[in-house]
């Protein structure tokens, strides 16, 4: 799939820090770069798997294991490979279809009721397509 950055508490921190409302409530393996979240205003609730713990009362990983499976299934699947630029916008999509994989509604409905009316292109502004 690429290239992997190194993981670290110096460089996961910052990005939790980021992206994760102070306490939150995160869930992670026994991991080392996780310890620190506790100290940082998080609930930080873990899973032993190297003790084969995979799950403890509410307490699991499998949610976010299922979505990377899927997301780097879909990838190689799909895409075939991918790059940093547009990595983001990937993620995206499989998030925007994992949140929505339950849904009565099918997707394309669920994405055409989105659609803005009229949109802005490099000519000015377009009827939306199919009108």
């Amino acid at each position: 799939m690429g290239e992997r950055a190194k993981v670290s508490r110096a460089n996961v921190m910052p990005l939790i820090g980021a992206h994760v409302l102070p306490e939150s409530t995160v869930y992670t393996d026994e991991a080392p770069v996780y310890m620190a979240l506790g100290k940082k205003g998080y609930q930080h609730r873990r899973v032993h798997h190297k003790a084969k713990v995979y799950v403890d009362g509410d307490v699991h990983t499998n949610t976010i294991e299922g979505f990377w499976s899927l997301f780097k299934n879909g990838l190689r699947g799909v895409y075939h490979s991918v790059s940093a630029k547009h990595l983001q916008d990937y993620a995206n999509e499989y998030s925007f279809r994992y949140n929505h994989r339950d849904d009565v509604i099918a997707m394309f409905e669920t994405v055409s009721t989105r659609v803005k009316a009229v949109r802005a292109g490099q000519y000015g502004e377009y009827s939306p397509l199919g009108s």
